[in-house]
């Protein structure tokens, strides 16, 4: 296995990865070794493609009469 050593890290990033690596029981250099590695293998995500599938689902929902809503929230379900 490689080495690899980190410097100049902020006190508060050390302390929240120290508190992180408590709270899951393990080491400070397994917690870190987890993140990295959760972070390497997340999937790559095309921010313009997701924003226009979602432009496209809710184009596809139905249209709400919000007048009609208040009504039945104000007078209880018809």
């Amino acid at each position: 296995m490689l080495n690899l050593t980190l410097k100049n890290i902020p006190s508060d990033l050390h302390a929240r990865l120290k508190a992180s690596a408590e709270s899951n029981r393990r080491s400070l250099n397994s917690e870190i070794l987890a993140r990295l590695e959760a972070q390497l293998s997340a999937p790559v995500v095309d921010v313009d493609e997701e924003a226009r599938r979602l432009s496209e689902f809710v184009a596809r929902l139905p249209n709400v009469d919000h007048d009609r809503v208040a009504t039945y929230r104000r007078t209880g379900r018809a």
